[in-house]
């Protein structure tokens, strides 16, 4: 956390993860267009800002693509804020955004976390249904998670399994995980009562997006790289997953390094 704190601690640092939220997945050339110094400055403070992996970034082509990476700050909430009072910040970060007018424009979604575990057990964690339902309530995704095997889903502990269309696209154990996401459907619009029926109908229109889990072996532990992308600009799925990912990615943690159930709060 050192190193976290000492990277947000710049100005200019903090100015580089504003860009970065406001749009992610951005050039060193679009990020110097925002900042009054040299392309060599700016290097400097985005190389800190990867140290404390508060920044990754991915080669697309010849380019090379910066993104903001949540985690680091998601564990300082974990350590200092209380699950219940992480559910009233959330919310109150959320009326900020509605009020201030804050759109989304990115099209993916990019988490890297560092946990206390081996990659197989942190696969097995990603694929096995029993492991799933404790970091997920009992309720998440359900499959043998071989290629092209439907991926099925409870949104509620107990409740009906679900077939919307998931499929498993590539699946490597202990390295790497892929399987494509579901749209809105009918069984969810009662978590959605601040839209109508009308609106939210036009949400199943949305384009299908993937999801993908990247496993390393790191110290002691595992890096797991989560990228969900395929989205449309601006897409209601990106901004909802974009709040769930993160929490259950720490329950993950939670769970994986402690043994303990974690407490779920979306």
């Amino acid at each position: 956390m050192d190193a976290v704190f000492k990277a947000l601690a710049d100005p200019t640092r903090r100015a580089l993860l504003d860009g970065l939220n406001r749009r992610n997945g951005q050039t060193l050339r679009e990020l110097c267009t925002e900042l009054d110094m040299t392309r060599q400055a700016v290097t400097k403070h985005l190389a800190i800002l990867e140290d404390a992996g508060l920044v990754v970034t991915f080669r697309k082509g010849r380019e090379k693509l910066h993104h903001l990476n949540a985690a680091p700050v998601n564990d300082i909430a974990d350590r200092w804020i209380s699950r219940y009072d992480q559910g009233r910040a959330r919310a109150l970060a959320g009326l900020k955004q509605a009020l201030e007018g804050n759109a989304m424009g990115d099209t993916s979604f990019v988490y890297v976390t560092y946990i206390k575990t081996t990659p197989e057990k942190l696969y097995r964690a990603l694929t096995e249904p029993e492991f799933i339902r404790r970091y997920f309530d009992g309720a998440g995704p359900e499959s043998d998670f071989q290629v092209g095997s439907k991926v099925l889903w409870k949104i509620e502990s107990g409740g009906q399994t679900h077939d919307w269309g998931q499929r498993v696209l590539e699946a490597e154990p202990g390295k790497r995980l892929v399987y494509t996401w579901h749209t809105y459907e009918p069984e969810m619009e009662q978590y959605f009562p601040h839209l109508t029926h009308e609106e939210f109908a036009a949400l199943k229109d949305e384009q299908v997006s993937k999801v993908s889990f990247d496993i390393e072996p790191s110290g002691e532990g595992a890096k797991l790289t989560v990228v969900h992308d395929g989205f449309a600009p601006g897409a209601e799925m990106l901004k909802g997953i974009s709040q769930g990912w993160p929490e259950i990615l720490s329950n993950l943690k939670t769970v994986l390094e402690t043994g303990e159930r974690a407490a779920f709060t979306l």
